[in-house]
C-alpha cells in the first residue's frame, strides 16, 4: 500500500494551480499537468481553496503589509482555506508546519518566517479578522461582488441559498446506459460493493459517497457515465417533443458528448454532433466509443464546425429537432468548477448572451416547420436564459413557446417555492420537468444531484 502523501508535497502544486486561476487560467488547463500521483489530493485542496477564495484574499490583504509573490500568496490562500474549513482533516499546527515545509517548492526558504508569522497571526486573531473581512461582499459570500449582485436581481428570494450551494462540493451523479443495463440492476451492483445510490429521474443515480470512476462496475464497457441530474433533462425534454421515428437531430454545441450520448442511449436517430473545436470533437468520439454508441439503426456524424455558420457545413436538409446547449458563463455549475466564479467578469455575461442570440438566429432556419428547438445553458443568470428566449421570441413570430423548466437552481434550491424554481416568465413552467426526474419527495442527496441550468423549448410554427 502506498504511503500517504504529505500535505507539504501537495501544497506547491496547489499553489501553482491557485496562482494560475488568479492569473486567468482555467483549472481544466492546469490540473492535467499535475503529477498523476498527486492529482487527486491537489484537486481537492485546490477546489477547497477556491471555495474560500473571497475570505482568503481578504485575509491576506490584512495579514501582509505588501503583496507577496504570486506563488507564496497562493500557498497562503491554501493554508488559510484549510484553517477556515470546519471539515479539514489537518489540525492547525500541522497546516502551519506543512505550509512552511512546502516553501522550498514555491519560493526561497527565506520566506518561511513570513508565512509562519501570517498563519500564526490568523490563528491568534481569527475571530477579530473574520469579523472585519466579512463586512465585505466577496469575503462574506466567496463570490465576486458583481456575481452576488446579479443573483440578487435575478433570484431575489433564492440568492443566499444559491451561493451557499455553490460553496458545497457536488455529489457524484451517474447516468446509466439503458441500452446496456437497467438502472435498478446497476444500482444493485453498486450496493453489492457497499456503495449506496439514490435514483434521480429515469436514468440517474446519486452516489452517497464519491468513488474514482474507473472503479465503477462496467465503466470501461460503457455501462455508466458521469452526468449531473440537471443535464440529464436535455434528452427527455427534446425527445418528449413528439419527434418522428428515426428523427434527424442536431446537437449544435455537443462536446464533450454527454447529451449526445444520452440521446442515442434513448432513441434511434440520425444525429449530427457539432463542436467548433476540432480537439473537442475527439472527446465526443471518445465518449461514444466508450459507451458503444451509436446504437443499431442510428446514423451519427461528428463534425468540427461552427454552428453559427451553417453555410460551411449544413447539407440543406432541415432537422426535426435541434439541441442548442449554448456557450455560457457556467454560473450554474460552480460547485463542480469553483474556478469559474474567479475567471468570469461581469461583461462576459452580455458578451455570451450576444453569442447565444447569434447561435439561435443561425440555427432557427435549419429547423423544419413543426420541429422543436431545445435551448439550454448551465447558467443561473437570467441574461443567459429567460431574457435570451424572450428577446428571440419577440423577433421571431414563428417561435411558439412550449412548457419547459426555465431556470433550475443548484441543489433544487427553493427557499419559498417549488423544487424547480423557474423565473416568473409566462413561457417557463417548472411543472414541465419530465415525469419522475424531480419527484416532490426526493431525498436530500438526490436534490444535491442538480446543478443550475436553464431550459426552454420552442416549436417552429
Amino acid at each position: 500500500m502506498p504511503s500517504p502523501i504529505a500535505l507539504a508535497q501537495q501544497l506547491p502544486e496547489v499553489a501553482r494551480a491557485v496562482a494560475a486561476v488568479r492569473q486567468g487560467r482555467s483549472l481544466a488547463e492546469v490540473l492535467p499537468t499535475v503529477p498523476a500521483r498527486l492529482r487527486p489530493g491537489v484537486q481537492a485542496l485546490t477546489f477547497l481553496t477556491l471555495r474560500h477564495g473571497g475570505e482568503t484574499r481578504a485575509l491576506l490583504a490584512r495579514l501582509a503589509r505588501r503583496p507577496p509573490p504570486a506563488r507564496v500568496a497562493a500557498l497562503l490562500e491554501a493554508a488559510l482555506a484549510l484553517l477556515l474549513d470546519a471539515e479539514a482533516a489537518y489540525p492547525p499546527y500541522a497546516v502551519v508546519d506543512q505550509a512552511v515545509r512546502a516553501l522550498p517548492g514555491v519560493q526561497a526558504p527565506a520566506l518561511s518566517g513570513f508565512v509562519n508569522a501570517c498563519l500564526r497571526r490568523f490563528l491568534r486573531e481569527r475571530d477579530t479578522l473574520l469579523a472585519q473581512i466579512r463586512q465585505g461582499v466577496e469575503a462574506r459570500w466567496n463570490h465576486p461582488a458583481w456575481w452576488v449582485q446579479r443573483l440578487q436581481r435575478d433570484h431575489p428570494h433564492h440568492w443566499p441559498a444559491v451561493l451557499a450551494a455553490d460553496n458545497r462540493p457536488a455529489p457524484l451523479v451517474l447516468r446509466v446506459n439503458r441500452r446496456q443495463v437497467a438502472r435498478a440492476a446497476y444500482q444493485a451492483r453498486l450496493a453489492a460493493l457497499g456503495w449506496a445510490a439514490q435514483p434521480l429521474g429515469e436514468d440517474g443515480l446519486v452516489l452517497a459517497q464519491a468513488v474514482p470512476v474507473q472503479q465503477l462496475p462496467g465503466w470501461d464497457d460503457g455501462a455508466v457515465s458521469v452526468q449531473d441530474g440537471a443535464a440529464q433533462l436535455a434528452a427527455p425534454l427534446l425527445l418528449g417533443a413528439g419527434l418522428p421515428p428515426g428523427a434527424r437531430v442536431l446537437d449544435a454545441c455537443a462536446a464533450p458528448g454527454g447529451k449526445t450520448a444520452h440521446l442515442l442511449e434513448r432513441a434511434d436517430l440520425e444525429l449530427w454532433a457539432l463542436d467548433v473545436d476540432a480537439a473537442r470533437t475527439e472527446r465526443i468520439r471518445d465518449t461514444l466509443r466508450r459507451l458503444r454508441l451509436p446504437a443499431a439503426g442510428s446514423r451519427v456524424q461528428v463534425l468540427a464546425a461552427d454552428a453559427a455558420d451553417p453555410a460551411a457545413w449544413w447539407d440543406g436538409r432541415p432537422f426535426d429537432a435541434i439541441l442548442l446547449d449554448a456557450p455560457c458563463t457556467a454560473s450554474g455549475i460552480v460547485r463542480r468548477h469553483p474556478d469559474v466564479r474567479w475567471l468570469r467578469r461581469d461583461d462576459d455575461v452580455e458578451r455570451l448572451a450576444a453569442q447565444q442570440q447569434r447561435l439561435l438566429r443561425a440555427l432557427w432556419p435549419l429547423l423544419r416547420p413543426g420541429g422543436c428547438l431545445l435551448y439550454a445553458t448551465c447558467s443561473v443568470f437570467r441574461a443567459e436564459g429567460a431574457d435570451v428566449i424572450a428577446a428571440f421570441c419577440a423577433q421571431h413570430r414563428d417561435a411558439q413557446r412550449l412548457p419547459a423548466p426555465g431556470h433550475l437552481l443548484p441543489e433544487g434550491v427553493a427557499a419559498d417555492g417549488p423544487v424547480c424554481s423557474a423565473a416568473a416568465d409566462p413561457g417557463l413552467d417548472p411543472a414541465a420537468v419530465p415525469d419522475g426526474l424531480l419527484p416532490p419527495d426526493m431525498g436530500d442527496n438526490a436534490r444535491r444531484g442538480m446543478d443550475g441550468f436553464f431550459y426552454a423549448r420552442l416549436r417552429k410554427g
